[in-house]
């Protein structure tokens, strides 16, 4: 099967595991990047050893034969350049947050729907080795009927020294890693039919807010806490960037621990067992758990792409995500609880 060939929209922090990560999969060749500072998308194609550089996307779109591109920019670039692809019927792989705005959001996915072309949203988290293990284990009936669960990614990491420009986001955590946790919600327990939030900004320094705690009402019933801090206080062990997961079944509980140990209490006893990611060389040690997780969700995308099944994360899904993080941010200023519509 011939490799496809894309190109890379965006050539900042992100890139530069993204990239390798498309190279881990295998099936691809890189062939174009393109960046508005184009010093950056050129120190990028020296990197990776990528043939061709653009500083205006659309020149690239028309000179290069492609079969998708991968949106790497920051949030407010990813509709002017879905958009774009989609104008020259070029499926799209894009990061999330999808959007600034929820209809903008709905825009994107109803432009791609239109011009008939794949529509990916690079929603990694849920492929983290020790969650998509953890949902496995939930598969089963092993704790009952799941009743309450809590998500939780509390860490004193400075975000804002590799990604700066979140300091000037309005929406911050929430946007930036409520779309992962929310989306691992839906992703582990179901739709959702009510929110609640409330917010705090700890860090004077930030446009945005650095806390927030999420209460969640499912289809099914479960009870679902999404708790996330971004508040840079000191922790007496800093798991940067895992995410921990608590669930309570009728049966027993399932639990996702520190260091990557997961622990299923039952009548029976204690079951635990270690699922630590697989380590790359070309990851960042700090962000392990989390750049290991790339090769598997463009893994699946790359199936997509070819035709050979659905993909989890499209445009289309991720903007239940989107909704919920909308949601979650009408719920705080309102101080009221939020129903979803079915």
């Amino acid at each position: 099967m011939a490799n496809l060939k894309f190109a890379v929209l965006g050539t900042g922090f992100w890139s530069h595991y993204q990239i390798p990560a498309w190279f881990e999969v295998g099936g691809v060749d890189l062939v174009a990047v393109y960046n508005r500072t184009i010093e950056k998308a050129e120190k990028v194609a020296k990197k990776f050893q990528v043939p061709s550089v653009y500083s205006r996307p659309e020149e690239l779109l028309i000179s290069e034969k492609l079969e998708f591109v991968d949106i790497i920019t920051e949030i407010d670039g990813h509709a002017p350049l879905v958009e774009l692809a989609a104008k020259y019927h070029v499926p799209v792989i894009c990061q999330k947050p999808m959007a600034p705005d929820l209809a903008t959001a709905e825009n994107m996915v109803r432009i791609c729907q239109l011009a008939g072309i794949p529509f990916y949203i690079h929603e990694n988290w849920r492929w983290q080795t020790p969650i998509r293990e953890f949902y496995t284990r939930l598969q089963t009936d092993e704790i009952g009927n799941v009743f309450r669960a809590r998500i939780t990614w509390i860490s004193s990491f400075d975000h804002f020294q590799n990604q700066p420009s979140l300091k000037n986001l309005q929406h911050l955590i929430l946007m930036d890693m409520g779309s992962h946790l929310l989306d691992i919600a839906r992703f582990m327990f179901g739709e959702v039919v009510s929110l609640y939030c409330q917010t705090n900004q700890v860090n004077a320094d930030l446009s945005g807010e650095d806390v927030a705690t999420v209460f969640l009402k499912t289809v099914a019933g479960t009870d679902v806490i999404v708790e996330m801090a971004y508040a840079r206080a000191p922790v007496e062990r800093n798991y940067f960037p895992q995410t921990f997961i608590f669930v309570e079944g009728t049966k027993g509980t399932l639990e996702l621990a520190p260091d990557y140990w997961l622990r299923m209490t039952t009548r029976e006893g204690v079951n635990t067992v270690r699922i630590p990611p697989p380590r790359y060389p070309w990851a960042d040690p700090a962000y392990d758990v989390v750049h290991a997780s790339i090769v598997p969700c463009n893994t699946d995308m790359l199936m997509g792409l070819r035709g050979l099944g659905k993909s989890e994360t499209t445009g289309e899904d991720n903007l239940k995500t989107v909704r919920l993080v909308h949601a979650a941010y009408q719920s705080a200023e309102s101080n009221q609880v939020i129903y979803l519509e079915r």
